[in-house]
């Protein structure tokens, strides 16, 4: 079997598992909105794909325009691609030999890799409806859309393990992270839920759907799941989702404990104020006394979740993802999928071409619902309190940590002064 008719086979099977992963939620409407996107510049237009295929030293079939256009500029490939063109030839290199095997029935593109994939990710980075691309890289409307929607086929099918779930040793190492930044030993990463917008079928409804999403101190996603209504409160999605039950079985998050201040603390996650608190997951305190342990945990805390909040800013900064989506919301999933998928990838390269920049005021990009409320049964209080131990403990060791600080850099400066 030739290799291209056997990597086909194993992209038509791995991409059945797509919908389960990403998508718990396959009933949801669809439908389109109108999108206003920033258009090529006449000088961009002039630069070929030949460029591009020299500098693989690679022969590929092309359209019979050989002009088939890509910007050059390094400004312009991370406006239109959200990464730099070093990233942007990595990327083809890999994906190349997928991107190909599949055209549709009786009807071969006769398209290279590199074209295939601008056209993917100029769908994703700007948004542009498929006219618009049709336009810009002379293809037909029917072709942009394979090519858009075959990319985003290709990386959640073929590269979910960019995002991946640590393991014990990997977790270690996160934690530390978080505790360099923080003192705060044993967290394992912090948790948002972002909410995209999807017009309904009338083209003037919109809805939203929810994406659970899991973050490390640098900002690398190590687990994802979307698809769910953007109406239901961040508890719930989490409670619905395959990481709230694993943790709560005990096969996550399950490394011994470790002492602070007496008290036991398992590795655990932060999260918003949508949130309940447990054991494994602390929340902010409400109305913390200034100059209390419990405030200088809350800042502890926001400093943690900016990493999460970074993400969710830089996943909006795919234009796809920044505006109402017109498509089935099954593909919304997708793409949803697949900017997160290509935010991991960037990372690999240093390329922070689609990272978000500082946050300034973190509450402005926090989408989380502000307060948990719901009806506790005697076994949840009973949980609670045992949360509320550790996160006290926390607090203490948070205090500790910026007393430790001011006191070293009181030194720093006694020192400076006296010489």
């Amino acid at each position: 079997m030739e290799s291209s008719t056997l990597v086909a086979l194993l992209s038509s099977v791995s991409q059945l598992l797509l919908l389960l992963v990403l998508s718990p939620n396959p009933s949801s409407s669809s439908s389109s909105f109108p999108a206003v996107h920033h258009l090529l510049s006449s000088q961009e237009l002039a630069a070929t794909l030949s460029l591009l295929s020299l500098s693989r030293k690679r022969k590929r079939a092309r359209l019979s325009s050989p002009t088939q256009l890509l910007p050059r500029s390094p400004d312009s490939f991370k406006t239109h691609f959200r990464m730099t063109s070093s990233t942007f030839e990595w990327l083809c290199s890999l994906l190349e030999p997928l991107l190909e095997c599949r055209d549709p029935v009786g009807s071969p593109l006769n398209l290279s890799a590199d074209l295939r994939l601008g056209i993917g990710l100029f769908r994703l980075a700007t948004g542009a409806n498929y006219h618009v691309i049709s336009q810009q890289f002379r293809v037909s409307e029917s072709v942009a859309r394979f090519c858009s929607k075959q990319l985003c086929r290709v990386l959640c099918t073929n590269y979910r393990f960019w995002i991946e779930f640590p393991d014990k040793s990997e977790l270690q190492s996160v934690s530390a992270g978080f505790e360099a930044h923080t003192g705060l030993p044993n967290c394992c990463g912090v948790i948002d839920c972002a909410r995209f917008r999807v017009v309904r079928d009338n083209g003037v409804e919109q809805e939203r759907v929810a994406a659970q999403i899991m973050v490390d101190a640098t900002s690398r996603i190590l687990s994802i799941v979307a698809g769910f209504r953007g109406s239901k409160s961040d508890d719930t999605v989490l409670k619905c989702s395959t990481l709230y039950a694993d943790i709560e079985r005990g096969e996550l998050l399950n490394l011994e404990a470790v002492s602070v201040d007496g008290v036991p603390v398992n590795q655990y996650l932060v999260g918003g104020g949508g949130y309940p608190l447990l054991p494994w997951l602390m929340v902010p305190f409400v109305d913390a006394m200034p100059g209390s342990n419990e405030e200088q945990f809350n800042v502890a805390h926001s400093r943690m979740r900016l990493s999460g909040l970074r993400v969710v800013d830089s996943l909006k900064n795919w234009g796809v993802l920044s505006r109402p989506i017109r498509e089935e919301m099954k593909m919304a999933v997708a793409y949803i999928g697949a900017c997160a998928i290509l935010h991991n990838g960037l990372l690999m390269r240093e390329d922070y071409s689609a990272m978000s920049g500082g946050l300034d005021d973190y509450s402005l990009y926090d989408q989380s619902s502000r307060y948990y409320r719901d009806d506790t049964s005697l076994e949840e209080s009973s949980i609670e309190r045992r949360a509320s131990v550790i996160r006290n403990a926390l607090a203490t060791k948070a205090k500790e940590f910026q007393e430790s600080i001011l006191s070293a850099n009181s030194s720093s400066l006694a020192s400076l002064e006296s010489t």
